[in-house]
Order: structure tokens, then C-alpha cells, then sequence
């Protein structure tokens, strides 16, 4: 069932935001890079941007149509938006910055949120977590349709990030409302959402479930914002259902991918596994020696770089290898783990 759709075309900086989505009682992320039009969207939906033309409907009540001459004041659109700094009224308490979006379910809010102990705190003396929890208060005490939420970790330390990311899934899928994210973030959009869809320069490039994405990517942008990693070279059949794929920087991989000519190599980095050298008896048929070209801490992970590759380790084996940046290592994955994409879907930014 769909709950709010949107069909649009709003003018931004250098390009226009096109966008035809509809987003039933779900959530669903959009993810890009920053000046994608992700935020565009949302003010769009919420009445803050004008479209140059299209079509925004939510629960039965049409609130934009060019066509028809409909265009709803934000205030009279049924939604709710979290702003990515949140916008609390700073001079105003906890309990005041609720009922801002309606007084009578303020009460109730405070309880579910777990802020009723703050309710006479101000903004300044919140954590990140606690003025995140004040906003969705807020956002929801106008008993919205649909609910719009704008980079909503964005503002938050590392430290908390995943714990209020954790409590706002939670959230989100209690309230079986049409939600919408944004977020530059595909691993929040992956954590937060039951879809996400790629917006680049405006152009919705695909929509389908996390899994989905990282699995069939439409291309090599929205392959490499899944976390892939992407390397040129010139493929060819090689026989036994292989591809051979002499790659631009040296070296060969193989793939059960089938293709022919400039192709774009695809592996993600929890595909690839780290040795100081190759073992003959090892399944992987791909072998890409090189020198460490970056480490970087992710946890208890470390994100290593080695000849155009990203291989993701557990700390405890980057300290076993003795990995640092320079030493020579070999970075060894399957070629069921190997994509193939045509080389000129690739984005280059």
C-alpha cells in the first residue's frame, strides 16, 4: 500500500532533482553524496522548496500538483521533519520544544522518549542522543502521516552513533508510518532502512533493499558507495566458465562474471582476506600482490588498502600480520566474489 508518493522535478545548484518515489509503510533511505539533492527532497515533500512541476500525495490528501495548482503551506502537510541539527528552540525547555509540535501528546512523548527527567532541561545541556530524542518527540507530537528525517546521526559522535542508531530503528519500525532518510551514509541506510535508493547529481540510479544493492549494483557508483571497491582492466573469456581481467595497474583476476573489452572489477572488502603470502592450496583463484597502501582503524576492523583493493581484517589479524603501510602483502578473494561491470557505468568524481 502506498502511503505517500512523490513524483517531482525541483531545480537545484548545476542540475534539476528528479525523483519519482513511492514509499508505503516502510522506511526508506536515500543515500548519496553530499549535493546529490537528498535534502531537496525532503524540503520539497515538506513544503519548505517549490517544485517546478509534479506531484506530492500523502495518506489521501494531495499537498503539491503543478498541474492541478495545489501547493499546501508546510503547516497545513501532515508530516513531520528532523531536521540534521536538529533545531531545538534553545531559550525553550524539553517540555516546551514537544509541545511546540502539539501539546496534547507532549506528555506522552516524554514518556516513550525516556525524557521526562529532562523535561525542564534546555538544549544546551543535552547530549547528541538526548537532543535527537527531544526532535523525534517533537516531530511526532503533530501526529504526522509521514515522517521526513534529515541526516539523522550526521550530529552525532562516533561513540554514540551506533547505540541511538540501534534505538531509532527500533523506533521507526514501531511506528508503521511512510518514512523517508537521508543520508551520505550507506551503512545508516543500510541499518535504518527496508529500502534504499542512490541518488547522484539529482538522478534516482536504483532502489531495492540493502542486500539487493550489494548484490546487484545498477552500476559502478552505486557499487562503490555499498562499500565495493572498483578496478579497471580489459576482460576476456578464458574458458572453463571463466573471465580473465588484465587489470590497468598489472596484474590478472578472474571472475565467473561474463563480459568482453573495458570493465570495471567489483570486490568488496569483507570478500578479501590478507597473507603475507600466497598459499597453494588456498581456494581463491585471484591473487593481487602489493604494498600496504593505508590502514584505517574501523572499530575492532581495520580497512586495508593494497593495489587498488580495500580488504577489511579484525584488529587482532592486522596485528598478527604486523601490517603497516609499505609492507608487501597479498590480497587473495574468490572469482565468485569478483563482479564485472561495464567500465562506462562507472561514475568518476
Amino acid at each position: 500500500m502506498v502511503a505517500l508518493s512523490v513524483d517531482l522535478t525541483v531545480p537545484a545548484r548545476g542540475f534539476d532533482v528528479g525523483l519519482a518515489l513511492d514509499v508505503g509503510r516502510e522506511t526508506v533511505a536515500l543515500v548519496g553524496p553530499s549535493g546529490a539533492g537528498k535534502t531537496t527532497v525532503l524540503r520539497a515533500i515538506a513544503g519548505l522548496v517549490r517544485p517546478a512541476r509534479g506531484r506530492v500525495a500523502c495518506g489521501g490528501e494531495t499537498w503539491f500538483d503543478s498541474a492541478a495548482r495545489v501547493d499546501r503551506r508546510p503547516e497545513e502537510r501532515s508530516v513531520g521533519l528532523l531536521f540534521q541539527d536538529y533545531a531545538l528552540f534553545p531559550h525553550l525547555s524539553v517540555e516546551r520544544n514537544v509541545a511546540f509540535g502539539g501539546r496534547a501528546r507532549a506528555g506522552e512523548l516524554l514518556e516513550r522518549f525516556g525524557i521526562r527527567h529532562l523535561a525542564r532541561a534546555r538544549p544546551r545541556e543535552l547530549s547528541g542522543g538526548e537532543r535527537q530524542r527531544v526532535a523525534l518527540a517533537r516531530a511526532l507530537a503533530r501526529e504526522p502521516k509521514a515522517l521526513l528525517l534529515d541526516e539523522p546521526t550526521a550530529a552525532l559522535d562516533a561513540h554514540t552513533r551506533a547505540g541511538v542508531r540501534a534505538e531509532l530503528g527500533e523506533l521507526l519500525r514501531e511506528l508503521d508510518l511512510p518514512a523517508l532518510l537521508v543520508t551520505h551514509d550507506f551503512e545508516d541506510a543500510a541499518a535504518l532502512a527496508d529500502r534504499v535508493g542512490v541518488l547522484v547529481e539529482g538522478d534516482l540510479r536504483q532502489v531495492a533493499p540493502p542486500a539487493d544493492l550489494v548484490a546487484s549494483p545498477a552500476d559502478g557508483f552505486v557499487a562503490s558507495l555499498a562499500g565495493g571497491t572498483l578496478v579497471d582492466g580489459v576482460a576476456r573469456a578464458a574458458g572453463n566458465g571463466l573471465t580473465e581481467v588484465r587489470l590497468d595497474a598489472g596484474g590478472t583476476v578472474y571472475s565467473t562474471d561474463q563480459a568482453t573489452g573495458p570493465v570495471s572489477v567489483l570486490v568488496y572488502p569483507w570478500e578479501v582476506s590478507l597473507g603475507l603470502h600466497a598459499v597453494a592450496d588456498d581456494s581463491a583463484l585471484n591473487h593481487v600482490h602489493g604494498p600496504v597502501i593505508s590502514l584505517a582503524p574501523v572499530g575492532n576492523r581495520v580497512r586495508v588498502r593494497v593495489g587498488g583493493l580495500t580488504a577489511e581484517v579484525t584488529a587482532a589479524s592486522a596485528e598478527r600480520l604486523g601490517l603497516s603501510v609499505g609492507r608487501p602483502v597479498v590480497a587473495s578473494f574468490k572469482a565468485t566474489a569478483t563482479r564485472l561491470l561495464p567500465r562506462s557505468s562507472r561514475l568518476r568524481v
